[in-house]
């Protein structure tokens, strides 16, 4: 983390150089014969603030070039000098090797903290640093930064940032879930110090609404905690542990960063499904690996080939950091130039990442159903949808797309759309929700996170490779997430409910002006010309709780929509209805009155 002080046209070099020193030594209790400390050659005001106002030894404080001390946005633009702090390790080489050290920056120092002097203006080029084209700026400003795991280092006394306050507790909770000893744990302190870092980063890229993914900072996401499952398995983690460690990175920072204790629950989910994700392809993923460098060894190489690494990643999920980290290990490289080449070769056959427009998408699944259709494929109705009854289907993959783009075959990590012959999956209408699931063939995995109609008689199932490479034509099985879906039909028949108590507590001329059925709420739209008072609110209650105790029957029936409406099956509002349509009824035990009774094709309990 980075810390620091800012001033716009406020306060500048004078009070920056005393505010830095004043916390080091006062506040932060450093000695200052521990401090060291750098400005640029040219800055007689910098080095006259520290030698004459703040008393130091000019022994202690070395004019440097502008390698180290000049900043600049740009070849020209603001620029301005700096002045560096520093912290002597090793006090006792002596005070009259301090410039020396700092002039070769070898290991004596650790910098703490850099203040930069928005000082000028350079209204051209100048790679000699001259200082001829540099103009004063009206309001000089102040930038200071320091690094938060550095300077606490220093306070607790210690070599590393990772015994640090901010590492050590994560890494003691790793100690303990895996049962080692002190000197298990400093034989394996690598493994220990990744899970820590990596963790601590897939918490607050989480928090920031960054999810494990195959591109951008998704990708990153995805990357930092597959390392850390991987490391977890060189200490003996076979089973899902991030969570708990990603507990420990929430007590230490969800005092200061309060969205992290907020936001928990869903930080943990989303670690844990990205890690059994990994854990599930990673032996296989490795035994392969093992096997490539086997035959590399026995024919005298030791470098293991680009397509060969993408392969690894594209259908086994291996991140190509983690395939380093084990080739290296076992003294071998990777040829990231060919690893480079098959990733952009796969890209380029993907469609690469050209966004459509909604006319040119559309007409990419009109070619695409023709398409399907003009092979015998499909039948003239399209995709078979049979949300109601088969939540299990087998059929064939019809179509696949990457990018927006028809590809034949799609690897792990790729955001893909899969048409199948059938679904069981429902398509968002009426305010429910898609459902979600799995579509599983011969050794690969899609997770299926949304669905839509793009155009009619087209279904497209939308997720993500978790595993393997789908390719087109081959079996596969389809399958919804059954405990969500009953969520999700729970709530659509209290909907149902609502409506029906809302208009026999309130009359005849409340309608459903919308709605939204997910499965963890729901939302009731409506229009009623007064507020519903709290006796009325309660009795609407109790009736539905009453109907729902007495477990009503629930009747789903396809007819014509005239007979419907004949009947009094109500009808959404501004909703189009064909000839045929499906109604459901909720009535008594006996069937003798209906409580309900509506046109409508979502999901309902049975």
């Amino acid at each position: 983390e980075m810390l620091g002080n800012f001033s716009f046209g406020d306060y500048f070099k004078s009070d920056a150089i005393k505010f830095a020193y004043t916390l080091l030594t006062e506040v932060y209790g450093l000695p200052p014969e521990r401090l060291a400390f750098t400005v640029y050659a040219n800055d007689d005001e910098a080095y006259n603030i520290w030698v004459n106002e703040m008393g130091v030894d000019p022994k202690r404080v070395a004019r440097l070039g502008p390698k180290t001390n000049f900043w600049q946005m740009a070849e020209t633009g603001p620029c301005g000098p700096t002045s560096e702090l520093h912290w002597d390790k090793y006090p006792d080489r002596g005070i009259d090797n301090i410039i020396p050290s700092l002039e070769a920056e070898d290991d004596r120092f650790l910098e703490l903290w850099n203040l930069v002097f928005m000082q000028f203006n350079r209204t051209q080029p100048d790679e000699q640093h001259t200082g001829k084209y540099d103009v004063p700026l009206p309001a000089p400003g102040v930038d200071t930064g320091m690094g938060l795991e550095r300077i606490l280092s220093v306070v607790n006394g210690v070599e590393a940032n990772y015994e640090t306050d901010l590492f050590l507790p994560i890494i003691h909770k790793t100690q303990e879930l895996t049962g080692h000893s002190d000197a298990e744990r400093d034989a394996n302190i690598v493994p220990y110090r990744v899970i820590a870092d990596h963790v601590r980063a897939a918490v607050f890229l989480i928090a920031d609404g960054v999810l494990p993914g195959a591109k951008g900072r998704d990708a990153i996401c995805r990357l930092v905690i597959r390392r850390a499952a991987r490391f977890g398995a060189k200490i003996g983690f076979h089973q899902p542990f991030l969570a708990d460690i990603a507990d420990s990175v929430i007590d230490i920072m969800g005092g200061h960063y309060t969205d992290l204790v907020e936001r928990a629950g869903a930080i943990k989910r989303v670690i844990t499904l990205e890690e059994e994700r990994f854990l599930r392809t990673m032996e296989r993923g490795l035994s392969e690996l093992d096997l490539m460098l086997m035959e590399i060894s026995g024919n005298g190489g030791r470098v293991l080939p680009g397509d060969k690494a993408f392969y690894l990643k594209a259908t086994l999920g291996l991140p190509i950091q983690v395939t380093k980290d084990i080739v290296e290990e076992r003294g071998f490289s990777v040829d990231m130039q060919g690893f480079q080449a098959a990733e952009d070769e796969h890209a380029i056959a993907s469609g690469g990442d050209r966004p459509m427009g909604t006319i040119e998408a559309a007409e990419v699944y009109n070619n695409l159903l023709t398409d399907i259709q003009h092979e015998g494929k499909l039948g003239a109705s399209g995709v078979t949808y049979e949300p109601y009854e088969h939540l299990h289907v087998d059929d064939r993959v019809l179509a696949l797309l990457v990018d927006g783009q028809p590809v034949d075959s799609a690897i792990a990590g790729d955001r893909v759309e899969a048409v199948l012959g059938t679904t069981g999956f429902y398509v968002e209408s009426g305010g429910q929700v898609s459902d979600t699931g799995i579509i599983r063939g011969d050794g690969w995995v899609i997770e299926i996170e949304d669905m839509k109609r793009p155009v009619g008689g087209l279904i497209v199932h939308v997720g993500e490779v978790a595993e393997g490479r789908p390719h087109v034509g081959d079996m596969a099985t389809a399958e919804v997430d059954v405990d969500r879906r009953a969520d999700i039909t729970r709530n659509h028949t209290a909907t149902h409910l609502l409506h029906a108590a809302l208009r026999n507590r309130l009359g005849d001329h409340v309608q459903q002006r919308g709605s939204l059925v997910a499965p963890d709420r729901l939302r009731f739209d409506f229009v009623h010309d007064g507020k519903i008072d709290a006796n009325t609110l309660r009795a609407i209650e109790d009736e539905i709780n009453g109907v729902i105790l007495a477990n009503y029957a629930v009747q789903p029936k396809e007819k014509s929509l005239q007979e419907a409406r004949k009947e009094g099956a109500m009808a959404l509002f501004g909703e189009k209805y064909g000839d045929r349509v499906r109604t459901i009824s909720i009535v008594d035990h006996d069937g003798s009155r209906r409580y309900s009774y509506e046109l409508c094709g979502g999901c309902h309990v049975p």
